[in-house]
């Protein structure tokens, strides 16, 4: 629950989605607020606007019928009359408003319900008078679900009580999330999470995510990509060069006064044309995210702190990396099988991780939402499946609170984000099936965490996620992957029971000679002739191989 008019993506309880409130002056904000509320709406997103709960003395002169113009600005002239009264002056308006909203996915709630957790919502914030203090108008209106299909209430209340005394608005935010949390739990609703917490996003983000015909916020795509490169990087020189090499605008923030102090980062994306860019700190993208908490997951050496300084300094200044590193080598097909097994290792070591220990969950999340990110990166044009599910699991590494290091010290997946990355690294298809099977077992496990701690909208959406990212890699494996070759004379024979020896051996010298390449050698022309003779039983096998050793090659 919040009390400022924004989007939010996280809560069971949160601010409304429909967009910003139209712009209203002061004097007119209470009528201009309750005649946006009775209308159509800025998409005509609004249906039968109607009260479902207000303080006493306006809900005896007003029922649940349908609002329209005339009583909306009954209801605000109502609702605004003890300040017209007193004249009490409250900084930054005396208009209270804030939308209390469920998640599409848990349903809509009856008017009588609404109602309910409306007037418990108002007292516990002190504007009825249960506190022993003068009560102040309020009312609670719904208008049907929003264009994201949330079912929710609007509360508007005046901030002078009928006393002309001024609510109290201390900390009144905090106490807002807090009373969510008790309503949740006193109405059955899916509690939200306070272990955890994702970064919300702003409706001027959904809107260029829209005006641009974009599948996501541009914030949830940086963080991606930022989550990608610190799970591939073994330090912190590396992140940086691995954040520029994937497109990103990259530039440090410094200590006062010190170019060789850097104490936090910002990222961005290339602009459009025409357009300027928009810079995200770390810490916006993902709790999991900020330099801080990254540094903490790094090996720290005085060589690997002047290394960093200086790949800090070259993306600041423009300039190419100071000292290239490992993100510039093409990794061998073989490493897929091996850090397939690394995550394999992560997941028996989650095996036996107590669900209390928060930060080593978080660390196991965030690795493999990297690796995830770093798939979606290598076989999505566009954000799908992959991506999703990235997303999913990078809100189970996002702790509100984060302890030194984890209690279970656990095997790290960053090898599998490093290697997918390397998007001409090809694999086989055996070595490709095993790292996903891997990787869906681990995120897997994450989910059975979330299912044992009774966070039952982590596992709806892991589940559905990786689920969906499965059928997207299997759809992949034929354009990504190569066919496997054998490594013997008796494998050849099984593939080509009707070849003669010379042209077998043959093979198996092209593959042996390709420098350890795992893609086939053809036979050559040559050769594959003396396949057919062979079958029609015209020629004895090598004959015409001992005829043209001298002269024939290899296809390479």
């Amino acid at each position: 629950m919040s009390l400022s008019v924004s989007t939010a993506s996280s809560p069971s309880w949160r601010a409304g989605d429909e967009g910003v409130i139209p712009n209203i002056t002061q004097g007119d904000r209470m009528a201009g607020l309750l005649l946006y509320l009775a209308g159509p709406g800025r998409a005509n997103e609004h249906e039968e606007p109607h009260l479902v709960a207000g303080d006493s003395a306006l809900m005896a002169w007003h029922d649940d019928n349908e609002l329209n113009r005339d009583a909306a600005l009954d209801i605000a002239n109502a609702v605004d009359r003890a300040q017209q009264f007193y004249k009490t002056e409250v900084d930054g308006g005396h208009v209270f408003h804030c939308s209390l909203s469920l998640s599409a996915d848990e349903g809509q709630l009856t008017d009588q319900k609404w109602g309910a957790i409306a007037e418990d919502f108002m007292t516990e914030m002190g504007f009825t008078e249960d506190g022993g203090l003068a009560p102040a108008r309020w009312v609670a209106v719904r208008h049907g679900l929003s264009k994201n299909g949330n079912d929710h209430i609007h509360i508007v209340a005046s901030m002078v009580r009928d006393d002309g005394t001024k609510w109290n608005n201390w900390k009144s935010k905090y106490k807002s999330q807090q009373t969510a949390r008790t309503l949740e739990a006193k109405y059955g609703l899916t509690e939200l999470e306070t272990i955890r917490a994702e970064r919300g996003f702003t409706p001027a983000e959904q809107a260029k995510a829209a005006r641009h015909g974009l599948p996501e916020v541009e914030r949830h795509g940086l963080a991606r990509k930022v989550r990608a490169c610190v799970g591939a990087s073994t330090d912190e020189a590396e992140f940086v060069r691995r954040a520029r090499m994937e497109g990103l605008l990259v530039r440090p923030r410094y200590a006062a006064g010190r170019t060789d102090v850097v104490t936090g980062y910002s990222v961005a994306a290339r602009p459009r044309k025409g357009e300027r860019a928009v810079w995200y700190g770390g810490n916006s993208l993902g709790r999991d995210l900020a330099l801080p908490k990254l540094r903490s997951d790094w090996e720290s050496t005085p060589e690997s702190a002047t290394a960093a300084v200086a790949e800090w300094n070259a993306a600041a200044r423009n300039r190419r990396p100071a000292r290239p590193g490992r993100e510039t080598l093409l990794p061998s097909a073989d490493l897929w099988s091996r850090y397939a097994n690394d995550i394999s290792a992560l997941r028996e070591k989650l095996a036996a991780t107590p669900y209390t220990d928060h930060a080593a969950w978080a660390q196991a999340a965030r690795e493999t939402a990297a690796v995830f990110g770093a798939w979606s990166k290598r076989i999505e044009p566009t954000p799908g499946p992959l991506a999703d599910a990235a997303r999913e699991l990078s809100k189970s590494a996002q702790l509100r609170r984060y302890p030194y290091r984890p209690a279970v010290a656990l095997p790290s997946a960053r090898g599998a984000a490093m290697v997918l990355l390397a998007g001409t690294c090809r694999s086989e298809r055996a070595a490709y099936a095993l790292m996903f099977r891997q990787l869906a077992l681990t995120a897997r496990a994450i989910h059975d965490m979330h299912n044992a701690t009774n966070d039952l909208r982590r596992v709806r959406g892991l589940s559905a996620a990786v689920i969906a990212a499965g059928r997207a890699v299997e759809a992949s494996a034929a354009q990504h992957t190569i066919t496997s070759h054998p490594g013997s004379m008796e494998a050849l024979r099984e593939q080509y029971p009707e070849a003669g020896e010379e042209a077998l051996r043959a093979r198996l010298i092209a593959e042996r000679s390709k420098g350890g390449s795992p893609v086939p050698a053809n036979l050559t022309r040559g050769q594959e002739r003396d396949l057919a003779l062979q079958r029609a039983g015209q020629v004895r096998p090598g004959e015409h191989d001992r005829d043209r050793r001298a002269d024939s090659g290899i296809e390479r």
